[in-house]
């Protein structure tokens, strides 16, 4: 989740059931975060235990697919309307209710001519994919039989991406409040040649596709962070303790991510950010390599430099999950609002406004000295086996052998009053390696698309747990 956190608490094997509010102590976003962490894991669970892996109520079951020869178009889906539940986690395919709009001149509203909202979606307009049409991966396989599937994950949404849940009355000067989690689905295809089933009934399907979906939801990656005093921090003594191993002038949450993909031998990289990745700045337009900003910041922490990586971003490019080159800022126009980065965006990210783009700062600097990890694409390149500088004393490990996904990512708190990082250890003060907090991804099948004609169901239903008493 990228928002402005102290730190993020819960921790499902502690088996904590609720968080106590106590009379006189300051209230901390952690334990109002915490609660509903707990609450939501707890509810979720139950419904896995009861639903199962994956399933929809009987009468009311989402996700129904359909199939749409193309003819001389692209081919297409439909998606039924209703709910599904995939690993406990309530999906719900209906259409928003669509308003009625009265006319400015208080004159005949238009009830009478309103259309009746479609029940579903189809695959090209399903909220959350941003399918393109223009891209042949986008497309539905060309060959039968495919498999159809959800795939279902959380994310955060700030003012930035929704300003309705920004309170104006706060003035545009102060910063947004709460943050939200977001669930999003996406219907996609998977050709059969991804399986370790050519073509089989319902149940051999649902086998191999759970043994296809279980790479992509196993974490491939484990990182140990820690602090050690840097060698030269005897140049600083004013600026912490003289041992301390975080020799930051402020608390902070560290968010380690990876940007691209891969082995640590192959293309894996990783960016870094001292503020969780929350310093976002909305997009008003882009035009070459400068990009106009609706603001420039509250502040000076929470602004653009000169030399610092930026992550041209908007839904579209977030919910995708495709990595785009990082770029560098060049030059600030403080009096117009805008800067010039060392590229141009890629065309399709940033350029329409009611997919609310804007730029992510990163942290991470160009590579110094000897040892310094090397850059690619504007993100480090993410090597194994040795214990790497991020900055103040802050170092992280990454365990060999990973196989890293894009979005994979850690928090590292780093306190003041303790010169250290929160970071579990072993009796002997060594740090212990952990998976990535997040993103958590499932998957479901839901249909088996043998032919124009032939779809077969994959979806699992169940019934109402209570009945009429008998008379």
């Amino acid at each position: 989740m990228h928002a402005d956190f102290s730190r993020l608490t819960f921790r499902p094997g502690k088996h904590y059931s609720a968080v106590l509010t106590q009379q006189g102590r300051v209230q901390l976003d952690a334990d109002a975060n915490e609660q509903a962490a707990i609450e939501r894991y707890q509810l979720r669970a139950l419904a896995a235990d009861l639903i199962g892996r994956r399933g929809g109520p009987a009468a009311a079951a989402g996700f129904a697919i359909g199939y749409v020869p193309g003819n001389h178009d692209v081919d297409d889906l439909t998606i039924g309307g209703g709910r599904y539940y995939v690993d406990g986690i309530l999906c719900e395919a209906d259409r928003p209710e669509p308003g009625i709009a009265v006319p400015d001149d208080g004159g005949q509203d238009n009830s009478g001519d309103a259309r009746e909202a479609p029940v579903g979606w189809t695959y090209w307009d399903q909220p959350d994919a941003y399918r393109d049409q223009e891209r042949d991966d986008d497309r539905l396989p060309g060959e039968f039989p495919f498999l159809v599937y959800l795939k279902v994950w959380e994310r955060s949404v700030t003012a930035v991406e929704d300003p309705e849940i920004r309170e104006v009355a706060l003035g545009a000067a102060m910063p947004d409040t709460a943050a939200r989690a977001k669930l999003v689905w996406q219907v996609l295809a998977l050709p059969a040649s991804e399986l370790s089933v050519p073509d089989g009934g319902a149940s051999r399907v649902r086998e191999a596709f759970d043994a296809w979906a279980e790479a992509y939801e196993r974490p491939g990656g484990l990182l140990a962070a820690r602090a050690r005093r840097p060698e030269r921090a005897s140049e600083d003594p004013c600026l912490a303790h003289p041992e301390a191993g975080y020799r930051g002038p402020e608390n902070q949450l560290y968010r380690v991510e990876v940007h691209h993909g891969g082995s640590a031998e192959g293309c894996a990289t990783f960016k870094w950010s001292r503020e969780n990745g929350s310093v976002v700045l909305p997009i008003a337009s882009i035009e070459g390599v400068w990009v106009d900003l609706t603001t420039l910041g509250d502040d000076d922490k929470l602004s653009l430099s000169v030399g610092d990586w930026v992550e041209v971003a908007d839904s579209a490019y977030v919910s995708r999950g495709e990595a785009a080159n990082l770029l560098q800022v060049e030059e600030t126009d403080l009096p117009g609002r805008r800067v010039r980065l060392s590229a141009e965006p890629v065309p399709e990210v940033g350029r329409l406004a009611e997919r609310h783009p804007f730029l992510r700062r990163w942290d991470h600097r160009a590579p110094r000295g000897r040892d310094a990890l090397p850059l690619a694409g504007g993100a480090l390149q993410l090597r194994e086996g040795a214990w790497l500088d991020l900055e103040d004393g802050v170092q992280v490990y990454f365990r060999s052998g990973g196989a890293y996904t894009r979005g994979d990512y850690w928090l590292i708190p780093a306190r003041t009053s303790t010169g250290s990082v929160e970071w579990p250890q072993n009796a002997a003060g060594e740090a212990l390696l952990r998976e990535p907090a997040g993103v958590r991804v499932h998957h479901a099948p839901l249909a088996w698309v043998k032919g124009p004609t032939t779809v077969v169901d994959l979806r699992q239903t169940f019934a109402p747990l209570t009945a009429p008493t008998p008379q």
